[in-house]
């Protein structure tokens, strides 16, 4: 035992001495072999000076990026070999149909950056009902799941082993033994608290499961980047579920720490559904290593309208080319002539959307910002309420939410078009995280979200200028610090 304890000794002196060079190395290797944002290689600099030590740790666990290219170069191949299958049979047809389109007129350029860069294909045949309340979302998800009759394709971030997966759990084993097909697709950070046992016991009962990005040790995951942050639920392909709630308690508003939970998630009836089904089979694909294309009953040709909504389902990810959600976010904004609202727990955006933001509040447009009044995060918080201040200075209105803890993640401009998902308005969303959302070119599905943003400043603060400049000294080290760290956040 003593020369275990000797050898753990020798080692930590040996990294005490060498802890320097250590630094240099990494340092050379973040500067000169992985393609990063300028802003993101300062980041780590600093840290990797200032703390050289825990910024060593920190680096292994937040920053590696050179084998990103490695891990995902066969699900992004996977990926444009499977919607080019989609996309080429649609692209001439989706061209015409946007063309005649009344319901994206003023922004046909974005539906086209869409279509041509991600395959994105628009639909307007599409209803959509808006649940901003996790004990309605869930009960109308278990209902629909209910009337599953031959598969139900379930994909979340987080799942906790509690009270209301214990209630889907009943219903998918249930489902399951009707001889229903059931998928679950969770993400290997985000469902790390769930035992081996209990994803063993709904296999012994029918459910298939795939882990997304797994640890390599166990429960002991060395990255935070690259998470699968997709909600995304189909049911015999006929309805679809996305947004911002993941399966747990907290999003009943049950945990003491949060209080009640305001996030948002849509219900989709139409053609769009097929797009939620093709994204979620290619992340099953990549995960499982089991290709849900090679069958044709997953994809429904023929149905009937049930709406008049227009939208295209839009991802990104560390694997994607273009970094399709936050192209939109600076499209939509940049082309607003009225307003803007944004809702999101995070804002942390890189330097184009900081500064697209602050010339649309600048030349006038109605710009308001909602963010939590208390941390989940205090980083990502502290960072996030740095750029407000910013956009308080550019003539922004900002509020913070104060009946309980804000999760939702939209934009709503001029009363036309809404864009709502997974995504947060911060870099790790727009770079590092697998992301979907949902561009909703609707006047009518446009107007209730900007009624539901209106109706939740009743129950926030306003804040100021005033207010801001006159924050504490410590508020302000936390913000600077926080913010130098931004980029890698």
């Amino acid at each position: 035992m003593s020369t275990i304890f000797d050898g753990i000794s020798t080692g930590w002196n040996w990294l005490g001495d060498n802890i320097v060079y250590i630094n240099m190395l990494l340092a050379i290797v973040i500067v000169f072999f992985e393609r990063r944002d300028s802003r993101a290689v300062w980041a780590w600099l600093l840290v990797l000076y200032f703390i050289p030590g825990i910024g060593f740790v920190m680096y292994l666990i937040l920053g590696q990026n050179m084998n990103k290219d490695r891990m995902f170069r066969i699900k992004e191949i996977e990926d444009e070999v499977n919607s080019q299958i989609r996309k080429q049979s649609e692209e001439v047809k989706n061209e015409i149909d946007m063309t005649e389109s009344y319901e994206i007129k003023g922004y046909k350029e974005l539906a086209y950056y869409n279509l041509r860069s991600s395959g994105s294909v628009y639909t307007e045949d599409n209803d959509v009902t808006i649940y901003t309340d996790g004990h309605d979302k869930f009960d109308a998800l278990i209902k629909e799941m209910e009337q599953a009759k031959k598969y139900i394709h379930m994909q979340y971030y987080i799942i906790r082993d509690d009270e209301l997966f214990d209630r889907i759990k009943e219903v998918l084993i249930r489902k399951a033994a009707e001889g229903v097909e059931v998928r679950i697709l969770y993400d290997g950070m985000g469902c790390r608290e769930i035992r081996k046992k209990q994803w063993r016991m709904l296999r012994s009962n029918g459910i298939e499961t795939a882990e997304f990005f797994p640890a390599a040790l166990k429960k002991a995951h060395l990255r935070i980047n690259y998470r699968n942050h997709r909600k995304i639920v189909v049911i015999d392909g006929e309805v679809g579920f996305v947004g911002g709630f993941n399966v747990g308690r907290e999003y009943l508003g049950l945990a003491k720490k949060f209080g009640y939970w305001r996030d948002t998630h849509i219900k989709i009836h139409g053609s769009a559904v097929l797009a939620l089904q093709i994204r979620f089979m290619l992340d099953w694909n990549y995960a499982s290593g089991h290709n849900l294309f090679l069958e044709d009953k997953y994809f429904i040709q023929e149905r009937l309208p049930v709406g008049n909504t227009g939208m295209q389902i839009i991802s990104s990810g560390p694997d994607s080319k273009w970094k399709t959600i936050r192209d939109n976010y600076v499209y939509l904004i940049s082309h607003a002539t009225d307003h803007i609202y944004i809702q999101t727990p995070y804002f942390v955006p890189d330097e184009t959307m900081l500064d697209t933001l602050k010339m649309a509040a600048a030349a006038g447009v109605d710009v308001r910002i909602m963010i939590p009044c208390k941390p989940d995060h205090p980083f990502v918080y502290w960072a996030t309420y740095s750029y407000i201040g910013d956009m308080l200075q550019a003539g922004a209105k900002c509020y913070t939410y104060d009946n309980g803890f804000i999760h939702t993640k939209g934009i709503c401009v001029d009363g036309k078009v809404c864009s709502y998902g997974t995504a947060n308005f911060d870099i790790r969303s727009f770079q590092l995280n697998f992301e979907v959302n949902a561009v909703i070119y609707d006047e009518k599905v446009t107007e209730q979200f900007e009624e539901i943003f209106l109706k939740d400043i009743e129950k926030s603060t306003k804040l100021t200028l005033h207010i801001y400049n006159n924050r504490s000294v410590l508020i302000k080290l936390k913000e600077q610090f926080s913010r130098l760290l931004s980029p890698i956040l």
